[in-house]
């Protein structure tokens, strides 16, 4: 199984959880420079794992021109299969909307240049949605940029926005999935089509029923896939077939063929 973003170099041991649960693959997140270069260098030093590179919305702090011209260089990496995680973020008082944007849009280029998927970061305050209806609005801008709407919160408009941009738009799904009050993460997981969905950890945050309130591990992505399984009554191996396939194309992951873990 893959889990299609985790944070790997955050866990303390992370050759430890490789294999775990039947993982196959994992796809390192680097979302700052600093941790762009160790999602490449667990990239290398593992041939289960891929890295992507780019710059989160809330370290924009760091988005200067050495710092750019950094990550440009290691996105061409050949064990580097997307850019970001990038994306708006108003979850916090002190949101810097400009520099957000800026950076976003660099990213946006960065992935159509490279013909690689944008992972994208949306985050809002309780009640409110303005990241979600910024990122449709620089979205609408770049129509043929292949994204990954991470994490994705079940945002009604967003889905429908996703959608209609076809094959360019997936969304990935992790351990809040399993929430008992996430009913709009719910409702998304139920009826998206199979041939959109991602499924990921975010390790080591989010961590799913039953291992909430814990450290996140890559492999607990198990624990989401059997948890949407149920959601659409249907064989978890028939999802995990379905979405590490995705997980393939999307990325352009050399995976081997795929081999159920029973």
């Amino acid at each position: 199984m893959i889990d299609t973003h985790c944070h790997l170099d955050y866990l303390e041991d992370p050759a430890s959880a490789r294999g775990e649960l039947g993982l196959s693959v994992m796809v390192c997140i680097g979302a700052s420079p600093e941790h762009a270069r160790n999602a490449v260098a667990l990239a290398e030093q593992f041939p289960d794992v891929y890295a992507t590179v780019g710059l989160h919305p809330t370290d924009t702090d760091e988005d200067r021109p050495d710092a750019r011209r950094a990550l440009e260089e290691l996105a061409v990496h050949p064990r580097v299969v997307g850019i970001g995680e990038s994306g708006l973020d108003d979850y916090w008082d002190d949101t810097k909307r400009a520099e957000q944007l800026s950076a976003f849009e660099w990213q946006l280029e960065l992935a159509g240049r490279l013909s690689k998927p944008l992972v994208i970061h949306t985050r809002d305050k309780a009640g409110q949605d303005s990241a979600h209806r910024g990122v449709m609005e620089i979205l609408t801008g770049w129509p043929d940029v292949p994204v990954i709407l991470h994490c994705f919160s079940g945002h009604p408009d967003l889905l429908r926005f996703g959608l209609e941009r076809g094959e360019h738009t997936h969304f990935g799904f992790a351990g809040n999935t399993t929430y008992k009050n996430a009913h709009d993460i719910h409702a998304a997981a139920r009826t998206l089509p199979l041939e959109r969905m991602l499924l990921e950890t975010d390790a080591p945050f989010l961590s799913p029923v039953p291992r909430r309130g814990q450290p996140n591990r890559p492999g607990y992505v198990r624990h989401t896939l059997e948890f949407i399984a149920g959601l659409r009554e249907m064989p978890a191996d028939v999802l995990e077939r379905m979405t590490d396939a995705n997980a393939q194309r999307v990325y352009g992951l050399a995976v081997e063929p795929h081999q159920t873990s029973g």
